[in-house]
């Protein structure tokens, strides 16, 4: 009888502290995550995609409620905030007389052949493509680029870009949970999180130069 007192003790003690544990990754977690995604968005270096995946691996591992749920909200979010700041900085810089920094990196990471193309399906197809140009790999810059050309104002690309931010957090949470659940350490998971994103992303362009090569 003691025995099994001893027992229970010790694993509400290890639960207690797997509890501990989570609520302190979550509290450092979260916040470092939107902070990340929203740089992500207003300079395009960082793998934002890769973080929402990692995130959601480690969300999938832990016992906490509505983990996953708040990486969603999370990613979502600060992406959503970080492309609205900077539409508008692109916007101030089409108004301004020397233009801006923003609008002028706005540009170089837009080719005249990509930004052709999303003016092209911009004005056929409308918010449609804005919602996709997230899921495509440098996709969303030219399509920017596009909407500030088109002097669409702020509220309409608002609109049109929370479907969009939604639809990336999504789906690159889905890659997270499926490599978190093929795997029982969270770190394998990340790995293979981290993996398929990459691969993703480059996949586009050494399709191109395969198509050109041949």
């Amino acid at each position: 009888m003691r025995l099994l007192v001893v027992m229970v003790a010790a694993a509400g003690s290890t639960a207690a502290t797997s509890t501990s544990t989570e609520s302190a990754q979550q509290a450092i977690g979260y916040p470092t995550l939107f902070l990340l995604v929203l740089v992500g968005a207003l300079v395009p270096v960082v793998p934002t995609g890769a973080l929402v995946s990692s995130a959601a691996v480690v969300a999938f591992h832990q016992t906490a409620p509505f983990a996953l749920a708040l990486v969603f909200v999370t990613a979502s979010l600060a992406a959503f905030l970080g492309d609205a700041a900077l539409y508008w900085l692109g916007r101030r810089g089409l108004r301004s007389r020397n233009g801006s920094r923003w609008l002028a990196a706005i540009r170089a990471r837009a080719p005249e052949e990509k930004l052709a193309q999303a003016q092209g399906k911009l004005a056929e197809h409308g918010v449609a493509v804005l919602v996709l140009s997230r899921l495509v790999p440098a996709g969303r810059i030219p399509v920017m680029l596009a909407c500030l050309l088109a002097e669409w104002p702020l509220r309409r690309f608002a609109r049109g870009n929370v479907a969009a931010c939604l639809a990336w957090a999504a789906a690159y949470q889905v890659i997270g949970i499926l490599g978190g659940s093929l795997f029982p350490e969270p770190w394998e998971g990340v790995v293979v999180a981290v993996a398929l994103t990459v691969v993703i992303s480059v996949a586009p362009s050494v399709w191109r130069r395969v198509r050109s090569a041949a």
